[in-house]
């Protein structure tokens, strides 16, 4: 605990300067955060990320996280077009090796890339929508993540998924949501006075209950794959924590739903 406590300190030290910041700073952060998740898959899958589709997966994630406006403003088409792009590569690829690479083995680095790429995206338009939406964002994620592993090991005894990850309880789950709500709920009232929030304080908290459900269910996706892949962390990038995704899988989860709902 004492070594989570000060690797969670330190990151928080480098990363919250970093979205106060924005802009340049926050893409080329984002970005590479993606691709040492990216890297973190393919390592587990025991593919190499210094090969064919490995380079051409950090391509595709830089498309989808970086903004195309900003880096390539000569291109007519969105993101998902140039990812698309990349994607038309991994398949023409069957043709050049005459079917020695298959569509099955392109089907892993778009997957990967797709389920990293797209968080990463979205924390960046957060930022974009203002600091104070990307702080709510952040701020569903942690209370979530602290609130279920708090009551979860203080009154946990059901167990909600033991089949993919053990030690997580419906007491832990629920104290997740509960623990987002208060938190949301005290940050929207305290900022909420402004034209940051789209929606009202009662609509608020029933969508930070959905996010609370849908970032542990997003653990659980983290955690599926690193059972199937028969590995405990998914890298040893943040001591006591594990690798970027055992940090961030709640967020790849969120941050396209608010998206989608229309949050920023």
């Amino acid at each position: 605990m004492k070594q989570r406590v000060i690797t969670a300190v330190v990151a928080l030290l480098l990363f919250i300067p970093i979205l106060w910041l924005g802009g340049l700073p926050l893409q080329l952060t984002a970005a590479a955060l993606g691709i040492i998740g990216l890297y973190e898959l393919f390592h587990m899958k025991g593919l190499e990320i210094f090969s064919f589709e490995g380079v051409v997966a950090v391509l595709a994630m830089c498309a989808l996280v970086l903004p195309v406006e900003d880096w390539l403003p000569f291109i007519k088409g969105d993101d998902l077009d140039l990812f698309y792009f990349f994607v038309m590569i991994l398949l023409a690829a069957q043709v050049i090796s005459k079917n020695a690479y298959t569509i099955d083995e392109a089907a892993f680095p778009v997957i990967a890339t797709l389920y990293v790429g797209m968080g990463f995206k979205y924390l960046i338009a957060a930022r974009h929508a203002g600091f104070i939406i990307l702080l709510y964002a952040l701020l569903v994620v942690w209370a979530t993540d602290i609130g279920a592993y708090l009551i979860g090991r203080k009154f946990g005894k059901h167990k909600l998924a033991p089949d993919i990850s053990p030690n997580k309880t419906i007491e832990g789950f629920l104290g997740g949501i509960i623990s987002a709500i208060i938190v949301s709920a005290a940050y929207v009232f305290a900022f909420g006075g402004g034209d940051d929030f789209v929606f009202s304080l009662p609509l608020m908290l029933f969508l930070t209950a959905i996010f609370s459900v849908f970032g542990q269910f997003g653990d659980l996706v983290e955690s599926a794959i690193k059972r199937h892949y028969g590995v405990k962390d998914s890298g040893k990038i943040l001591p006591g924590h594990g690798g970027i995704l055992d940090r961030f899988d709640s967020l790849l989860f969120v941050f396209p739903l608010m998206h989608l709902i229309g949050l920023f």
